[in-house]
């Protein structure tokens, strides 16, 4: 008994450390508060030399967009409203005054562009291909194929097209193939599923939203902005105001406005905590493989990891495949990178206050977000093919056994890939049946 004591202390406080580092993280770069819309920071680390004897020959990709604006004419038209009634009122603060000329600064800017790439998502893409060149110039040279493929939203046509010309700027001679179309949406960006409608079980949606109640408090923020507290309690809904001015403050970072104003310093370290924690919460719930919804949501991304199979086997026939390219949504690589089980990514919490003690969605899904698969052999006949995978640019782990980390067999991750897709699709309609044994409610 008092050893099993030991070990649920030291296990209590490997949590609180891990949790503390998230919370330091963020303290030290507050950017990562923004979950889905932190601009992309590149790679961090270098990458392990080339096993000895083999060389790049083909390089499977599928990214996010860049940089782009907040994707509704509301999400900034809510808060700069509510602060412009209040303004008509005489209930502003000179700190609310001064908001007021932030957040329509930064609206100004949006102003029929919601959902585009901003300028900064284009360098990323541009940037992104161009370590791509430099990493793995085997690839890429000579008349090399290039097959890119985007979603049909403009945001991502524009991040696939930026990429392009970085890379034909650095090798003319590149053959290049690029389509955005509804033809190939059944894998580029697929979501129209039994699983998009088992998104959040009630009883978790409950729980999650006390939570929010006592963790996302208002009354500071509203205290500071509005000079009349009963107009703040009576008019303004406080607490979808506050949630909503601090999107504003993190989408900032993607803007052209970044040059010129911040929002972050009208939030204390602790609410800017807990505001991302929330997110980071909700970004879980609905896209992680945990027990609240039956590990469902990683297998709407069950048509793109085996196409990205099946193109990997079919490319690997030719002498020089080259690359293949895909440019789409967090949606996609978020759920992707929990199927694929990459830096454990396949943590099943079920208690909503150690979600954040254990998963990070600041390392996951940054504006440009992207998963590369690079794989290596000596030559044509070289039967032994290695993949390792790149997160985010920086080496990622994968849940097979290997002898040359952070480099993997093919054959060995294929076909645990396959095993895993195969047996969720052989046993789907008992999945489904155990699913509808709990209450669903939709999640956004």
């Amino acid at each position: 008994m008092k050893r099993i004591s030991i070990l649920a202390a030291c296990m209590l406080l490997a949590i609180a450390v891990f949790a503390q580092t998230a919370r330091e993280e963020i303290k030290a770069d507050i950017y990562k508060s923004a979950s889905n819309h932190m601009a992309y920071p590149g790679p961090q680390k270098v990458l392990t030399a080339c096993p000895e004897g083999k060389k790049p020959f083909y390089i499977s990709h599928y990214g996010r967009h860049g940089s782009r604006y907040l994707c509704g004419e509301m999400e900034y038209g809510f808060p700069l409203g509510v602060l412009k009634r209040a303004e008509k009122s005489g209930k502003l603060t000179e700190l609310g005054k001064d908001v007021l000329r932030r957040v329509e600064l930064i609206s100004n800017e949006a102003y029929k562009r919601v959902g585009e790439l901003t300028p900064l998502g284009a360098e990323q893409h541009r940037n992104i291909a161009k370590r791509m060149f430099e990493r793995f110039p085997e690839i890429f040279a000579d008349s090399a194929n290039v097959d890119a493929k985007s979603t049909v939203v403009i945001r991502c046509i524009l991040s696939m097209e930026n990429a392009l010309q970085q890379l034909k700027g650095m090798n003319p001679k590149l053959k290049i193939r690029h389509d955005a179309s509804n033809h190939d949406m059944y894998y580029m960006n697929f979501g129209k599923d039994w699983i998009e409608n088992r998104r959040i079980a009630k009883e978790t949606k409950v729980k999650f939203n006390e939570w929010k109640q006592k963790h996302c408090v208002p009354d500071r923020l509203m205290s500071v902005l509005f000079n009349d507290a009963s107009y703040a309690k009576d008019s303004i809904p406080a607490s979808p105001f506050f949630s909503a001015l601090f999107k504003v403050a993190s989408i900032i970072q993607n803007q052209e406005a970044r040059h010129k104003v911040t929002l972050y310093d009208i939030f204390t370290e602790e609410e800017i905590y807990n505001l991302w924690e929330h997110d980071n919460i909700s970004w879980y719930l609905g896209y992680g493989g945990n027990p609240q919804n039956n590990g469902l949501p990683p297998y709407i991304q069950r048509n793109l990891l085996r196409k990205i199979i099946e193109e990997a086997d079919s490319c690997m026939l030719l002498e020089k495949p080259g690359a293949t390219l895909r440019y789409g949504h967090e949606t996609m690589v978020l759920p992707l990178s929990f199927l694929m089980e990459l830096n454990n990514n396949a943590v099943q919490v079920t208690d909503l206050e150690q979600i954040t003690a254990n998963w990070q969605n600041y390392k996951c899904f940054p504006m440009a977000a992207n998963i590369q698969l690079v794989f290596y052999r000596a030559d044509v006949n070289d039967k032994d093919i290695l993949v390792k995978v790149l997160f985010n640019e920086d080496e990622a782990t994968l849940p097979v056994k290997t002898d040359c980390a952070p480099y993997y067999h093919w054959t060995d991750v294929r076909q645990y890939y396959l095993n895993k897709l195969n047996t969720f699709e052989a046993n789907m309609e008992s999945i489904k049946k155990e699913a509808e044994k709990k209450e669903w409610d939709k999640f956004w």
